[in-house]
């Protein structure tokens, strides 16, 4: 199974939507809400290279927020990007 990892803020209304987005294609993810742990904020900083939430990243592949992944969803390319075929680099 793929490892995804998000960033989010506990008061985010876009988080809670890219929760809901993952959820409802019964996705599992790692959730680090920054709000809680400066080091996870700075560790989204280094990898993801902003400062927004959420950041998410589906195995290796920094997707961005929640429009990038809606926007995957809609394009009908999120579903391979979950597979570990569709996220090999």
């Amino acid at each position: 199974m793929i490892e995804i990892v998000m960033y989010t803020r506990s008061w985010c209304g876009y988080c809670h939507r890219a929760k809901l987005l993952l959820d409802g294609k019964s996705q599992a993810y790692i959730e680090h809400d920054i709000g809680l742990d400066p080091a996870k904020e700075s560790e989204m900083h280094q990898r993801a290279q902003r400062t927004s939430v959420p950041q998410i990243f589906i195995g290796e592949v920094h997707v961005g927020g929640y429009d990038e992944i809606a926007k995957l969803e809609r394009g009908g390319r999120l579903d391979n990007l979950l597979t570990e075929e569709g996220n090999e680099k």
